[in-house]
């Protein structure tokens, strides 16, 4: 089976006796299922799953369930006499949106403290939004994500020893050798071409066929593009939200990006707070990763993430390669020089720190320039700008180089990712291997930094 982090994060979960319900949140077909399954089962001999989708389209046993002796009764039903007590028998309620009701049921379940409860939902966002009976602080929401890089690699057989070997060195600034550099351009450029989608991940390192993993990530696209509007009633806005989603791959090709209202619905005179409510239900369903301006690079980011503009990128970087470049995997896998990588270096970028937890937003001046993101440096009660380049002249960027000089947004540090195997220090930018941003994690830029 595949290997993910959050696995450990579900264990300490389970056997932590909380009296919040964790509720796992993300798109569909990152494998959130799937790790609470194996976890369940692992630390509890009784285990239940309730698929309250499937059971919407069945019986709909839960669908009046209103109350914890209805709950209860059906999920005998279900369950038979696999129900014992709270330390040896899990509910997994599994797409728990389905019935808004249920959400408001978590507060009363953990109370009654019959059994150990857990939950998932792939269109959670959207459906806590429309729920204004949701017990606060009942719930623990944890976000998923695709397979980020560093699980990428597990799969393919790269040990966590070897890993951390590598992270020393870039932490220390060293340079990898020649041959290790190659090897990492080597299987992060499979990861360019492959995701983090589950799927995706198995059907390539059993098989090593693009055009298997091309079919995967299409039906899941398809599945996306389904859900873009899955429980929105107006047709209209329906369109709209797909007309977005469809727009988004077309948008990042684009020089600045980012998303153009007067595009949308072809109306000259459209603002982009005509569509926020579109935006954020494809933000909410997890299928689109939000990139907010920031006019102002100091901290923290959220006070000055005001400005009305914003880029969308895809949740995983391989469905995004699919669309650009199909079956043709020499885009990515060598170096043509007609081929320009920069949106999907920014996608990548996109996904790993959205995955390690990082709000994510991007500097736009007029008079400086635009920087492609950045992060909270907490510790230094500073942020730290990072500019992705996937061309040769990763050296040219003159609006990071301009507000690291302006002593007003006390920047400590600045980052470069880019191809080159040599890790360079100059004039307070570091320069990294692309890869390395598989090692920016919310707890390790003061380390970063500091080194």
């Amino acid at each position: 089976m595949l290997k993910r982090k959050i696995e450990s994060y579900l264990e300490d979960y389970l056997k932590s006796d909380s009296n919040k319900m964790l509720i796992l949140a993300g798109a569909r077909q990152i494998g959130k299922s799937y790790i609470i399954r194996h976890v369940g089962k692992k630390l509890f001999p009784n285990y239940v799953e309730i698929n309250m989708a499937e059971d919407s389209y069945g019986q709909r046993n839960f669908a009046n369930a209103k109350t914890l002796d209805d709950f209860y009764l059906n999920l005998s039903i279900v369950a038979g006499n696999k129900l014992k007590n709270k330390h040896n028998t899990l509910v997994f309620i599994d797409e728990i949106q389905t019935y808004d009701h249920l959400l408001t049921m978590v507060k009363f379940l953990k109370q009654d403290d019959r059994y150990t409860y857990i939950a998932s939902g792939s269109l959670l966002g959207i459906t806590l939004k429309e729920t204004p009976s949701l017990p606060i602080g009942s719930v623990i929401i944890k976000n998923m994500y695709p397979l980020d890089f560093e699980e990428f690699l597990w799969a393919n057989g790269v040990g966590e020893d070897a890993i951390a070997t590598i992270e020393s060195k870039i932490d220390q600034r060293e340079s990898l050798s020649e041959s290790l550099h190659t090897k990492m351009m080597d299987l992060f450029k499979k990861y360019l071409l492959v995701g983090g989608m589950p799927d995706a991940v198995n059907s390539f390192v059993s098989k090593k066929n693009i055009v298997e993993v091309r079919e995967i990530q299409q039906e899941i696209h398809h599945l996306y593009r389904l859900d873009a509007a899955r429980y929105e009633q107006e047709n209209q806005r329906k369109l709209k939200i797909q007309r977005i989603f469809e727009m988004i791959p077309s948008n990042l090709e684009n020089k600045k990006k980012r998303v153009m209202a007067a595009k949308i619905e072809g109306k000259k005179d459209a603002r982009m707070g005509d569509y926020s409510d579109e935006f954020e239900y494809l933000i909410s369903a997890g299928i689109a990763l939000q990139v907010q301006a920031v006019s102002k690079p100091s901290y923290p980011i959220i006070e000055n993430s005001g400005k009305n503009l914003l880029k969308l990128y895809l949740n995983d970087v391989g469905i995004f390669t699919g669309i650009l470049y199909q079956n043709q995997i020499q885009a990515i896998m060598n170096n043509i020089g007609s081929v320009n990588l920069g949106s999907v270096y920014e996608a990548v970028v996109a996904q790993e720190l959205a995955a390690h937890g990082f709000r994510l937003c991007y500097y736009d001046n007029k008079k400086m320039g635009e920087v492609d993101f950045l992060i909270d440096d907490t510790d230094n009660l500073s942020v730290t700008p990072i500019e992705v380049k996937s061309g040769k002249d990763y050296y040219v960027h003159s609006a990071l180089s301009n507000i690291i000089k302006v002593k007003e947004y006390n920047i400590k540090q600045a980052f470069v990712l880019n191809n080159d195997r040599e890790i360079r220090i100059k004039n307070g930018i570091t320069y990294l291997p692309i890869y390395s941003v598989m090692f920016l994690k919310k707890n390790k830029i003061q380390r970063l930094i500091l080194e």
